[in-house]
């Protein structure tokens, strides 16, 4: 039987109607998983329990939403065998239906996700119906509840083997792939840990579908045995009323903008106060509800600059997992020069808001490009624009606006 890999896309080099009228994909960091997510396998607890147990499962480990790990630029995957003690293997056997009805408060579990199959990695033979490859899965092995002393241990054997838990505020070190792998299981990771109560009527919440859904449940066994209650029943909830008594992952839509002059020929770019000196990044802002992303990005250049935009175009997106934001990177354009006066009074974000000449900001993406806290890069000029790593989308944005003719003469025309 063939198997069921999902097709990997076209990548950048690849030429496709669309690559040479819009020219190629950006693809940003932590996106490009090499994993098959599998969604629809999520509440298949055959393949999960069979999964978890298999020699080719790799585990990433969280303390804290910090990713165990072999060093800064590496991250470590654990086997099953190191974490045997905290994660039962009987955790999956369950279907989601029962797994509600049996719901018992007095027993705790700990949260396990399932991140997908690496179909590059199928050496080791894990298989299920059509579909091979390594599983992975991401667990939160922060100290608390009844399974503190378990995952303390956990803990401190990885940390005897010379391991450690990476807590960078933001991780940029990683290699492609294990970034897009870590930014899926942290955001996931962390909604679980924001949502371990209902919003609704504020008792705990369980975790389902291999960690990608919360249910209200409607009984709770721990009730009788306690003695608090005569009978396992909890107190009525409006979410159990409707099929919508489930809660899902939020992923937050965020503007970021890199704006062109009327004429082509300038860049405008803003700074914040935390900012190290000379560093300017793109505009961003959270989409509002019932927001286009065009007006979104209309709107935010405004309040933060008081510069008018009028083309909007989207560039390419980027999963941003500090919490949960979705960067929509786009590249704006004013219309005339009576729109590019930056006012700053609006808005109280920015500290400064200006425009760059196209000569200027090439010479930054040469010169000036470094980590956000990291040291000056070889050959940048002290007192000159320096600019944010190919890490982050606005290096994107900020290069694809200073090469205008990449988005077409129509729309930037060199005047």
């Amino acid at each position: 039987m063939a198997t069921a890999n999902m097709p990997k896309p076209a990548h950048a080099d690849a030429d496709t109607l669309l690559s040479r009228k819009f020219g190629k994909e950006t693809v940003n960091y932590f996106s490009s998983s090499p994993l098959n997510r599998v969604s629809f396998l999520r509440s298949d607890n055959l393949l999960l329990s069979s999964a978890l147990k298999h020699p080719s499962t790799k585990f990433l480990l969280f303390n804290q939403l910090a990713p165990l790990s072999q060093t800064f630029a590496q991250l470590y995957y654990a086997s099953y065998q190191e974490i045997e003690a905290f994660v039962p293997l009987n955790i999956f056997d369950k279907p989601e239906k029962e797994i509600i009805q049996t719901y018992d408060s007095g027993k705790a579990a700990p949260l396990v996700v399932f991140l997908g199959l690496n179909e590059s990695q199928p050496e080791n033979g894990f298989s299920y119906k059509s579909y091979k490859g390594n599983p992975y899965f991401a667990v939160d092995i922060t100290p608390r509840g009844a399974l503190e002393e378990k995952a303390k241990h956990i803990i401190e054997a990885a940390e005897s083997k010379g391991l450690i838990f990476n807590k960078a505020r933001i991780l940029t070190d990683l290699p492609p792939d294990d970034a897009a792998i870590y930014a899926q299981a942290r955001q996931i990771i962390d909604w679980n840990v924001r949502n371990a109560f209902c919003g609704a009527c504020g008792h705990p919440t369980i975790s389902v579908n291999a960690g990608s859904k919360r249910a209200c449940p409607p009984t709770d066994l721990g009730l009788l045995k306690n003695g608090s209650s005569t009978d396992n029943c909890r107190p009525p909830c409006h979410t159990r009323n409707t099929i919508s008594n489930l809660s899902f992952p939020r992923t937050d839509p965020t503007v970021i903008v890199a704006v062109v002059s009327h004429d082509g020929k300038k860049v405008l770019l803003g700074r914040q106060k935390r900012y190290p000196p000379c560093w300017y990044s793109t505009l961003a802002g959270f989409i509002e509800p019932g927001e286009s992303v065009e007006d979104a990005v209309r709107r935010e250049v405004w309040e933060e600059s008081g510069v008018v935009v009028s083309r909007v175009i989207i560039h390419s997106t980027q999963p941003w997992p500090y919490p949960a934001s979705l960067m929509i990177g786009a590249i704006g354009q004013t219309a005339k020069p009576e729109d590019e006066v930056v006012n700053l009074s609006h808005d109280p974000e920015l500290e400064e808001a200006q425009w760059f000449d196209i000569a200027e900001v090439e010479e930054a993406l040469r010169t000036g490009v470094s980590s956000f806290g990291g040291p000056k890069p070889a050959g940048y000029k002290e007192g000159t624009l320096r600019l944010a790593p190919s890490t982050a989308i606005a290096y994107f944005l900020i290069e694809a606006a200073a090469k205008t003719e990449l988005l077409g003469n129509q729309y930037l025309p060199r005047i």
